[in-house]
This record gives C-alpha cells, structure tokens and sequence, in this order.
C-alpha cells in the first residue's frame, strides 16, 4: 500500500498532512502450514526494542455526528524474515527517520520515499508462537513466548 498511497485518493491527502508512528515491540503473521491450518510468528527486533510503524491518521464525522479518529498502518513488500510468512509487511520506520515522518512541513510524497522501503532484515528476528494469540481474549505474555513449530496435521477425509 505504501507504494500507492500517494496516488490513492483516500490516503492522498493523509499521507500529505496525517502522519504518525504507531510504536509496538512486535507484530504478528501466520504462514499456512496445511490446508486449515497456521502457525503464528512473532516478528521484531533481534535486540528486543521497540520500532515504530509508518501510520496515518483520520479524523471524521460519523453519521451520528459523533468524532471519530482512525488510523491505519502502511504496509510494503517484506524482507527476507518476513517473505516465507506473508508477502506483506508493516512499514517500519528506522529511528532516524522518526522525525522527518512526522515533520508537518514535508508535504511532498515523494520526500518520504525512503522511509518507505522495507527494514533491514539483518536488525530483526521471527519465531513461532502458540496459536493462543488468536484469541482476544488471551492478552497476556504466553501469547508472544516461543513454541516449536507446529507441524500440518493431515486432511481425515
């Protein structure tokens, strides 16, 4: 999506005037490991710090007259920890380039380019993680510890 919201007419104007970093300490992907199952990974940095996703932000009326904010995180092609899992991934922004995406001046798409490319895979790290983090209800840290991987159970029928 990063490579097109300059020229989407509903991120257009956010990605001029409405940015944000959305921090987080990882992020979740499932890889398909047969035909109903998936393996949850957690993926982060190889030091255990928190980054920062590339977001955008919303504010609107609802049809109640009601404010409502949003945001949404941009997405890009995925490094070489993230491509076997999914052929997306969350923007994530180096620490030195926090300021210059949320500098309000930078009005020009085109002078955030850079920020948009997919992080260095050398700098993070993937592991597998119980499918407990399917559930809302399970917001606990269990959800991001390690398992061994799962392994695709065949089809009964």
């Amino acid at each position: 999506m990063s490579e097109t919201a300059a020229e989407k007419p509903a991120f257009r104007d956010v990605l001029r005037l409405r940015r944000c970093l959305i921090p987080v300490d990882s992020f979740y992907e499932w890889q398909s490991i047969g035909p109903k199952q998936k393996q949850p990974f957690s993926i982060g940095m190889a030091d255990d710090s928190l980054f920062a996703f590339a977001g955008l932000w919303e504010r609107r009326s609802d049809s109640s007259g009601n404010i409502v904010e949003t945001c949404t995180i941009l997405t890009t092609k995925p490094n070489a920890v993230v491509a076997d899992v999914h052929d997306r991934m969350p923007v994530i922004l180096k620490p030195d380039h926090y300021d210059l995406w949320l500098d309000s001046k930078i009005r020009n798409a085109s002078f955030l380019a850079d920020c948009l490319k997919p992080f260095d895979p050398a700098l993070m790290k993937k592991y597998p993680v119980s499918t407990r983090v399917n559930r809302p209800e399970n917001d606990d840290p269990e959800c991001a510890q390690e398992v061994a991987i799962a392994v695709a159970q065949p089809a009964l029928f």
